[in-house]
């Protein structure tokens, strides 16, 4: 698992080789913890982005930064930029961070997973029209399941406000609702975040053989003739689980 500045820029940039257009990190200490400290996150983007050029992409998660009020601060102290960062909507706080990331020029995309009230929060924010796009994130693992877990969430978002979904699965639902994603000529994203194994069930070596594999998988089940295929993005670094 790649946790440095150093390797996190170089997992990146073999990710983009293999066909990653934006990249989604976790900046994390020395110690392996996910971190919104700006003496964690400068140094993390300026890695990635003397290696690539495609938009890099933060959390916000609150295991990061269980306290909202410090969550907040955090973001604000941020004095090098990520290009866009995920805000959970179901999170104490999510709106605040949202609002000041959107003050600061960070594109926002807004988290909305399946299992939570995130939907329905979203549809009464008055940020909704201002996010980047809707992040999509089906929390079921069970590969029987996932896919109507993701259709009942898509339901749920309905046109999800006219902004552009992206979405994706974890565990054993990630192919699955990758699949799906291209399918419906959604936007998705692959990385060691959502799972470590490859469609085959073998264990992936890096971020670079799940993007691999993930174009593959998602390319022969896109059946859009007219829409334009979905955004590939790597999301790099597992986050602590709920």
């Amino acid at each position: 698992m790649p946790m440095s500045p150093e390797d996190i820029a170089h997992s990146a940039a073999k990710a983009v080789a293999a066909g990653a257009t934006a990249v989604h990190v976790h900046p994390k200490t020395p110690c392996g913890h996910d971190s919104l400290s700006p003496r964690v996150l400068a140094p993390t983007l300026e890695a990635i982005r003397a290696r690539v050029s495609v938009p890099v992409g933060v959390t916000t998660g609150a295991w990061a930064e269980p306290d909202p009020a410090a969550r907040l601060a955090r973001v604000r102290s941020w004095s090098v930029l990520p290009d866009f960062a995920s805000v959970n909507w179901h999170e104490p706080g999510a709106e605040a961070v949202a609002e000041q990331l959107l003050a600061m020029g960070v594109g926002v995309e807004a988290g909305i997973w399946s299992g939570t009230d995130a939907a329905a929060r979203f549809a009464d924010s008055p940020l909704r029209p201002r996010v980047l796009r809707v992040l999509a994130e089906v929390t079921d693992p069970d590969p029987a399941t996932a896919e109507a877990s993701a259709r009942a969430l898509l339901a749920d978002l309905g046109e999800a406000f006219a902004r552009p979904v992206l979405l994706h699965g974890e565990e054993g639902g990630t192919w699955p609702v990758l699949r799906l994603a291209g399918r419906l000529g959604l936007a998705t994203r692959i990385g060691l975040e959502d799972t470590l194994f490859l469609p085959d069930g073998q264990r992936a070596d890096g971020n670079a053989q799940l993007v691999a594999g993930g174009l593959v998988q998602y390319g022969s089940f896109h059946r859009s003739s007219q829409g334009r295929p979905g955004r590939q993005t790597l999301a790099a670094g597992r986050r602590a689980r709920r």
